[in-house]
């Protein structure tokens, strides 16, 4: 006879036990949540539609917006969920694929701010080299190289 056992499902603990303070969570996480999607779906409307914005500094930044989203709905969702319906469990796959994408971004938004260091100390310590070492294919090439 051999004692195994398999883990389908985490419990979480929960936020507050009583149902007004959940649902004032959720408000919270929902209030969060919508600042945060408004505001860096504004950074990637005005990037995009802002044809004198498209230099390294914008397309850097619109990356780094487009990063925090990835963040915020990796998590977010699944806790607003858990707050609302009163649910005190995650899946061992729900799990491990909330940790492997929120590690995922917040390494991309490190890399990010380590590129956008680099183009800040080009443009002021080397400007006149400035267009050659940050050029377009310079800059696409950056994100995606640092990750």
């Amino acid at each position: 006879m051999s004692n195994s056992s398999s883990i389908s499902h985490f419990l979480l603990l929960p936020l507050a036990d009583t149902r007004q303070l959940q649902l004032l969570h959720f408000c919270l996480f929902l209030g969060i949540s919508l600042a945060a999607l408004l505001g860096n779906g504004l950074i990637i409307s005005a990037v995009a539609c802002g044809h004198h914005l498209h230099t390294p500094m914008f397309f850097f930044l619109l990356n780094l917006a487009l990063t925090d989203l990835g963040c915020i709905c990796t998590t977010v969702p699944k806790a607003m969920h858990n707050s609302l319906w009163d649910t005190r469990t995650i899946s061992y796959s729900g799990c491990a694929a909330q940790v492997f994408f929120f590690l995922f971004f917040i390494s991309a938004e490190y890399f990010l701010l380590t590129v956008m260091c680099y183009d800040r100390y080009v443009s002021i310590c080397k400007p006149l080299h400035y267009g050659t070492l940050l050029g377009s294919r310079a800059c696409a090439h950056m994100p995606p190289g640092a990750e």
